[in-house]
């Protein structure tokens, strides 16, 4: 039996979007293993995922380079036939290169990818995220990536149970960083567009903004930011009307689960290939011609610029069209 080992130790998003690797894996080696490593913080993405068998964890917060060699040593014993990489930075190459497997493969931007059996150029081409990481496995499965894939449990559905009984609709206002966030008032505007329950969704260190915005408004509107897991989470948005959310981790959750979702792009642009991939999603963004957009690949903490009109420009009307069903 065949062992693979997929490795992608950077932020929610980008795990969730390495499960479509998962995906085709299982698809065109039914009959191998395929593990994940991931950093701690990100494995309750992954738990209940049938495709998997073990979710590796690497402590990156605490005893960072004593973790790493433990992850090596770990990776090691395991004997994988091949190693995928996905992330591009030094640790994870290290990672790669140390592993002992036969077929060690990531891409070129990667330090320690002249160790590798195969790497492939990096590039970020107009082309999805899914379909760079596809270039990956491409040889030993085919061209055509396969969506990403959460697995929420029965538990999880009826943990948001009492929250979907009646016609509703979720927004994600929040992001790391604060340029690819819309602003509290276009996000007060867009609730303001619904008369059915409002759900304010995102992780504990969202809540203050939630709590500020649900203040904004009177109606139906619920925080529930810091109160779901990631599949509780992912559960809920399944089967909202509609989603609302940044370029950020829950517009890749709702591609996970196939769910509607309008995708706000600020200061970054979809053509990085991280658009949403529902079958029911839409784009938005400022129809304005700026110079300055995009300022970077991540998003900032400040618009340099000091006008943020990547945010300010988005019109109120672009964002109902496409929320309507």
């Amino acid at each position: 039996m065949s062992k693979f080992l997929i490795i992608q130790t950077a932020f929610i998003g980008d795990v969730i979007l390495a499960t479509a690797l998962v995906e085709k894996l299982s698809a065109s080696h039914p009959n191998a293993r395929i593990d994940f490593l991931l950093r701690k913080g990100n494995e309750a993405l992954l738990k209940n995922n049938p495709r998997i068998g073990e979710v590796l964890v690497w402590d990156k917060t605490e005893r960072k380079f004593a973790n790493l060699m433990k992850t090596i040593k770990q990776v090691r014993r395991s004997e994988y036939d091949t190693i995928i990489n996905i992330h591009r930075f030094g640790s994870s190459g290290l990672i790669t290169a140390l592993s002992g497997a036969a077929n060690k493969i990531g891409f070129d931007k990667n330090p320690w990818s002249f160790l590798y059996s195969r790497s492939v150029r990096h590039s970020l081409a107009s082309i999805h995220e899914v379909e760079r990481n596809q270039s990956l496995i491409a040889e030993i499965s085919d061209d055509i990536a396969a969506k990403p894939r959460l697995y929420p449990a029965k538990e999880d559905f009826a943990a948001v149970s009492g929250y979907t009984r009646d016609p509703y609709v979720c927004i994600a206002p929040n992001s790391v960083w604060f340029t690819k966030q819309l602003t509290l008032d276009k996000w007060i505007e867009v609730m303001a567009m619904h008369t059915e329950q409002i759900y304010l969704i995102g992780g504990a260190d969202d809540r203050p903004r939630c709590e500020e915005l649900a203040k904004a408004l009177t109606g139906s509107i619920t925080v529930l930011a810091g109160e779901l897991t990631f599949l509780q989470t992912a559960a809920l948005m399944q089967d909202a009307l509609m989603n609302y959310v940044n370029d950020s981790a829950p517009m890749h959750i709702a591609s996970a689960m196939d769910a509607p979702v309008t995708a706000v792009f600020c200061s970054t642009v979809p053509e990085f290939g991280f658009g949403p991939l529902s079958s029911n999603s839409k784009v938005i963004q400022t129809k304005e011609d700026l110079d300055c957009r995009p300022c970077g690949l991540h998003g900032l903490e400040a618009c340099p610029e000091g006008h943020f009109n990547c945010a300010n420009g988005i019109e109120i009307d672009q964002i109902a069209h496409a929320g309507q069903k």
